[in-house]
């Protein structure tokens, strides 16, 4: 693949770091007995999401890149679910990482669509 020197390049990949940030920052309020359950799940999955896409980004194809890409979008929807949970359990206000959650997803599916138009010229990569 053309134009992507490292996963650090990509924007996406920057914007997932500062949600999984976010994520950790938000679940220290959780209940300690939790420590086992929701909170490790949420950042488990958080932390999916960059790793997907810097996992992709290292591949050899544009397919298995959008494959990956589409493993990191499932994780993203796991963390929206997670934090809905929260929300209703523990009260807690997600507040900023919603509007992160909306951007993330709608760069990620930006790609997929970039790459996936790119793989369409009967291009050896796709």
């Amino acid at each position: 693949m053309t134009g992507i020197r490292s996963h650090r390049d990509l924007d996406v990949w920057k914007e997932a770091m500062s949600l999984v940030k976010a994520v950790y920052e938000l679940s220290d309020s959780f209940p300690k007995s939790e420590l086992y359950g929701l909170t490790a799940q949420l950042r488990r999955a958080a932390v999916s999401v960059p790793s997907n896409i810097a996992e992709g980004a290292a591949r050899d194809s544009r397919k298995e890149f959008i494959q990956f890409l589409y493993v990191a979008l499932g994780s993203l929807s796991e963390v929206e679910t997670q934090l809905l949970l929260a929300k209703d359990l523990f009260g807690c206000d997600p507040g900023e990482l919603e509007g992160s959650l909306d951007r993330l997803r709608k760069m990620l599916i930006g790609l997929i669509k970039s790459l996936g138009r790119r793989g369409q010229g009967g291009d050896p990569d796709a």
